[in-house]
């Protein structure tokens, strides 16, 4: 039987996510949204670099104002770029800032701790965003599942696919189409095999809405973009995914040349990027992570051109980000965004600094105590920011040490895995 096609998601005026042509490149800004005047710049700045969306973050509804004011200051400007408001626990928050933005990302599970007054919350912002033309993303994260599936499947990929899929069954049935969905993880076999029993699951029923693709909280530096290109470049193989993101422990920017590769690469276009280790290194990463992900092949012997020190650290890099073999420590960062309440970046660098050694570990740092606890499920130990210059330590997701001043953080998570050696 002929699998269904997928339906194609109208983002604005003239953005389509599921177009089989086009693999549509977005970011993130990490500015503070109540920062008008910073959030405006950067969005020109992300829009200037070549991103399709841009996603920026409603903490709550005293935040729907700038929302307004900033895509007012964009259209103002001839900048077009649809942007997305990212809510984490607030339909209430969503159902104001619909009207202002081109598509609201939720995790309805987050809506209400009772399942049913969840889902009549989302009933709500569905006829908000009828009314309004503004498209939903329903993103699930591993590790920030709701109570009612867990119980039920577990902490595990099966449990995120379901979960999404009970979601889009109720935009299905409010007649609600408008919507693109993503079960990311930080760790890429959970996310890889989340998206596929989704997709599965979307052919069953006969409807399949696009695919936004991301490993969340990937880190910085050539790390993070390896990673980013085994998880996305598996499920982008297997022609699953719409819609991606590249999600980098740095200036938003950054994430845009990798994100046009990947698009690129497999859309079968013609690859922008110059020749460069930059690109080697992720052509690498797609050429031999899908298969060793998947489990098609074992090794890798590398041919690059730059150098045995460069082949030898680059299969290293690619067999631990397709989780094969790990060679040096797992780290898990968010990259960030209005939620942040201090120096993630900077914080990220003098955590890998005190912590290299530490072969097998996985160790996160996160910007903010929404995304913390939860979306660090893979992790021995957690750093997450608290504001005001504090940090708590996590020991897999219980806090051991709170309101650590941010000088003295990264020592004492040192000394706290040491203790337990």
């Amino acid at each position: 039987m002929k699998s269904p096609e997928i339906l194609k998601v109208r983002i604005g005026k003239d953005l389509v996510i599921g177009d089989p042509s086009h693999i549509v490149i977005q970011t993130m800004c990490n500015t503070h949204t109540d920062d008008v005047d910073a959030t405006v710049a950067q969005c020109k700045a992300l829009a200037a670099a070549g991103a399709e969306l841009i996603r920026i973050t409603v903490p709550s509804s005293k935040d729907v104002p700038c929302v307004r004011e900033i895509s007012r200051r964009l259209r103002s400007a001839g900048v077009d770029t649809p942007l997305v408001a990212d809510i984490h626990f607030s339909s209430r928050t969503a159902i104001e800032v619909a009207p202002y933005v081109e598509k609201v990302r939720i995790n309805p599970g987050n809506f209400h701790p009772d399942h049913e007054e969840a889902k009549a919350q989302l009933a709500r912002l569905i006829e908000v965003c009828k009314e309004h033309g503004t498209a939903i993303r329903i993103g699930l994260n591993h590790g920030s599942l709701g109570k009612y599936i867990t119980e039920l499947y577990g902490n595990t990929p099966l449990a995120m696919a379901k979960a999404a899929m009970e979601w889009l069954q109720l935009c299905i049935d409010n007649d609600f189409y408008q919507v693109v969905v993503s079960l990311k993880s930080s760790n890429t076999v959970v996310m890889v095999d989340a998206y596929r029993h989704l997709h599965s699951m979307m052919e069953e029923a006969g409807v399949v809405f696009p695919m936004h693709l991301g490993v969340t909280e990937a880190g910085n530096g050539d790390s993070g973009r390896i990673k980013s290109c085994v998880g996305i470049g598996t499920l982008l193989e297997m022609g699953i995914g719409n819609t991606i993101r590249v999600s980098l422990t740095e200036d938003p920017v950054a994430e845009l040349p990798v994100a046009r590769f990947l698009s690129e690469y497999y859309s079968g276009k013609p690859i922008s990027m110059p020749e460069s280790r930059e690109r080697t290194m992720l052509e690498a990463a797609c050429k031999y992570g899908p298969s060793l992900l998947m489990h098609r092949s074992d090794t890798l012997a590398l041919e690059t051109g730059l150098g045995a020190g460069f082949d030898s650290y680059l299969a290293d890099e690619i067999m631990q980000a397709a989780r094969r073999r790990f060679y040096k420590p797992e780290y898990i960062a968010c990259p960030g965004c209005g939620r942040t309440m201090y120096n993630l970046q900077e914080a990220f660098e003098q955590v890998k600094a005190r912590t290299s050694h530490l072969k097998g570990m996985v160790i996160a740092v996160m910007g903010c105590i929404v995304n913390g606890p939860g979306e660090m499920a893979d992790a021995d130990w957690g750093y997450v920011g608290e504001g005001n210059g504090k940090v708590s330590i996590y020991k897999k997701n219980v806090p051991v040490l709170m309101h650590v001043p941010e000088s003295e953080a990264p020592d004492k998570l040192l000394e706290l895995i040491e203790a337990e050696q």
